[in-house]
């Protein structure tokens, strides 16, 4: 059976074919508005910032050096010589290296779940929809986005400077952050979350807490859980490099041995860092898949 299509006659296909070359004009003229806006605001940040293209390629072969003297010994007997020839004598201080790196990952692990608690405490009263009280919510919102704000090498050193070196800072920092992160996130979930249920724990003569316990947590929860377990290899990462500032940590380690050029260290103690990262979010993206599917099949 053929199926015949019917043309429309020019006179209704004219004001039609119009407005579609209008539109792709308007869209053509934002695409080129927009690009020149953002090659402006490259050249203004260039300039405020000093940058000096000669400069740079004047100096760029220096990175390709410095990358191959990490894979280099540096002194003693093996000066000159590829790490891979003596894996042990590279890797000498593997078990204070694994100490710090352990220390890292309880910084990561204890500032994830303090800022997991704090986003979990907050994002009810940041959510539009089940927020009932407007200064609550507009004060949690803003105390949410100043978290969020500051990097957390800045809180980092605020608080190694108040409290000395340590982890303690390090945790600080990352619970800090992490609580303004996971709370918009949360609130944002929590303002997807189906409200029938609400209604009906309110119509029983649940109260605004009670509503909150079993109305909506057992709908985000999963969700929850999925968006702590990213943060966490974020924090990661992130707790790696808080040592810098002396927070504790391998991070602590690395910027000594980057300060003393000690080339073989930096590049021993980085290959550790980036195992342990890989290996992490290989295991939490298995987790957060399973919790994703888990809530699908519900």
């Amino acid at each position: 059976m053929h199926q015949t299509t019917q043309r429309l006659p020019d006179r209704t296909l004219a004001p039609l074919r119009l407005a579609y070359d209008a539109a792709v004009s308007a869209r053509r003229r934002q695409t080129i508005l927009g690009g020149v806006i953002l090659v402006l605001a490259i050249l203004v940040s260039a300039l405020v910032a000093e940058v000096d293209l000669a400069r740079l390629a004047a100096n760029f072969d220096r990175l390709p050096v410095y990358v191959g003297r990490l894979f280099v010994f540096d002194a003693g007997d093996l000066a000159g010589r590829s790490v891979l020839l003596d894996v042990g004598e590279w890797y000498w201080g593997i078990v204070k290296w694994l100490r710090l790196l352990a220390e890292t990952l309880l910084v990561a692990y204890v500032g994830t779940a303090l800022g997991f608690v704090g986003a979990f405490g907050l994002c009810f009263l940041a959510a539009r929809n089940v927020g009932r009280w407007p200064v609550a919510r507009f004060l949690a919102k803003r105390y949410l986005e100043f978290c969020r704000t500051v990097p957390e090498l800045v809180f980092a050193l605020v608080f190694v400077i108040a409290f000395g070196l340590g982890p303690l800072p390090g945790v600080m920092a990352i619970a800090i952050h992490t609580t303004g992160a996971l709370g918009k996130l949360f609130a944002e979930v929590v303002e997807n979350a189906d409200m029938g249920p609400v209604e009906g724990a309110t119509a029983g003569g649940a109260n605004w807490i009670a509503a909150m316990r079993f109305a909506v947590v057992p709908q985000v929860l999963p969700n929850f859980a999925s968006y702590a377990l990213l943060r966490f290899e974020v924090n990661v990462r992130g707790a790696s490099v808080m040592g810098f500032v002396g927070a504790g940590g391998i991070g602590q380690d690395l910027i000594e041995a980057i300060r003393k050029f000690y080339y073989a260290d930096v590049s021993a103690i980085l290959l550790l860092i980036v195992a342990t990262v890989i290996l992490i979010d290989l295991g939490t993206e298995r987790l957060r898949h399973r919790l994703i599917g888990l809530e699908r099949s519900r």
